[in-house]
């Protein structure tokens, strides 16, 4: 039988790929302890191993890490699919089917923000589908607590500001 730590691996490579979009550190690790499979701090080390050694892919914000799947880490995974049991395998379908459209709408909406050459900040908002993106929308604010505020923002209003921008510009 495979150590616990390579069945974490491969747990959260086997996520990844039939998510088939990013999942963010707490989605991640919302599975492992539901599940009571293992505590949260062993599920950073897996992470960060994985990480480490390019099995997966992280894209920082400042107020989030998502993480993908590599061409190595999906090449892996059919090696070392074999170590996930079943009961693993339907639960994580269960928690898929509960779960998944939430992950994919938190997943969809973006923003982020970074200080600019004039030291002004630039606040980047994005709305994705899975054929692109819907809306990319950067903004220029003078302070970072505009910054932070306008990213904050994003996430609950962005339908709102979408709809209210497609009415201006075209209605």
């Amino acid at each position: 039988m495979a150590k616990p730590f390579t069945i974490y691996q491969m747990t959260i490579l086997y996520m990844l790929d039939k998510a088939g979009f990013p999942l963010s550190n707490a989605q991640i690790s919302n599975f492992f302890l539901l599940k009571e499979y293992t505590d949260y701090f062993r599920i950073q080390e897996v992470i960060a191993n994985l990480v480490d050694s390019g099995l997966i892919h992280a894209s920082t914000t400042h107020a989030n890490t998502q993480y993908s799947l590599t061409p190595s880490g999906k090449e892996t995974l059919g090696f070392f699919k074999d170590k996930i049991t079943e009961g693993i395998i339907e639960d994580l379908r269960e928690f898929f089917a509960e779960n998944g459209m939430e992950f994919r709408q938190e997943n969809a909406v973006l923003s982020d923000y970074y200080k600019t050459t004039n030291q002004n900040y630039a606040v980047h908002c994005q709305v994705r589908t899975e054929t692109g993106a819907a809306v990319d929308l950067t903004l220029t604010v003078p302070t970072k607590e505009q910054a932070e505020a306008a990213c904050s923002r994003w996430k609950t209003a962005n339908e709102d500001i979408y709809a209210y921008l497609l009415d201006t510009l075209i209605g």
